[in-house]
This record gives C-alpha cells, structure tokens and sequence, in this order.
C-alpha cells in the first residue's frame, strides 16, 4: 500500500478511536505531506468538516492560493460530492483512495451515496425543491458586474 494512503487510513484509524467517522486525508506535494484533515463532525457542528476540505483549506490558507494543481489528494474513502466539488475547484489532478461510497453506506454513513445518486436525477425529481427566480433588477445582476469588471 502506497504509504501516503496508508497515513491517511491512520488519521482515520485514529479519529474512530476520538470519536468521529472513519476519514483521513492526506495532500501531498513533491512526496512530501502539506496538509492533513479528519473529519471533524465530533468536534465542531459544521457539516464541511470533512477531512479533505479541512486538508484544502489548511494548503489553501497556508500558500495564499485557491489552486493546488500541483497536490495529489490521498483519503481513507471515497470523497463525497461536497469534497469532490472542492477538490475540482481547486485543481487537485488525482485522488487515491481506499474505501468506496459503497462501504461507508454499508456502516450507516450513507449520505455522500444519497447525494451522488440525487444528483445524477433531474432537479425537478430530487428530494430538495429547488426554485429559480430570475434577476429582475440590473442593479442586482452580480453575474454582469462581474462579468464587466473582467
């Protein structure tokens, strides 16, 4: 096993023996660790505190940068689309991973298996309503504006 996965599943290891899910993550840069996260739902109530993001967000603060092209993401599982979304946003080429979406639905964590299933269906079919009203006032049309000041 790749020894940087191997670290990752430690984190997760170690963080089931505290209290919390079964997540670690590791980003690595030029074989060496840059950042490290577990999931934090035990310790804060916030549902983002999952160990990818907290890894992102410790390199992203750390370097003053959005953008970590040059990382490679290792976690004990699977991301879930709110990591997966994070992790495109912020360029990480290459995820390696141990344990599937699959599994974790199999203890009882299902929620990242519901969401990828959600979002594969029209809008109109997920559990979430969602309901668009469009910009009526050009004072209020960020998108332009931003779209301007470029």
């Amino acid at each position: 096993m790749d020894k940087w996965l191997k670290r990752a599943l430690e984190l997760a290891v170690q963080n089931v023996e505290e209290g919390g899910h079964p997540f670690g993550a590791v980003l690595v840069k030029e074989d060496r660790i840059v950042a490290e996260g577990v999931n934090e739902l035990h310790l804060k109530h916030d549902v983002s505190g999952h160990a990818e993001l907290v890894a992102i967000r410790k390199a992203q603060e750390e370097w003053e940068t959005t953008d970590l092209s040059d990382c490679v993401m290792y976690a004990s599982g699977e991301p879930c689309p709110m990591c997966m979304t994070a992790i495109y946003f912020s360029n990480i080429p290459k995820v390696i991973y141990a344990q599937s979406v699959e599994e974790a639905m199999d203890v009882g964590l299902s929620a990242g298996g519901k969401v990828y299933k959600e979002l594969t269906m029209p809008k109109e079919k997920r559990s979430i309503e969602m309901l668009r009203q469009k910009v009526e006032s050009p004072e209020l049309d960020a998108m332009k504006k931003f779209a301007e000041k470029e």
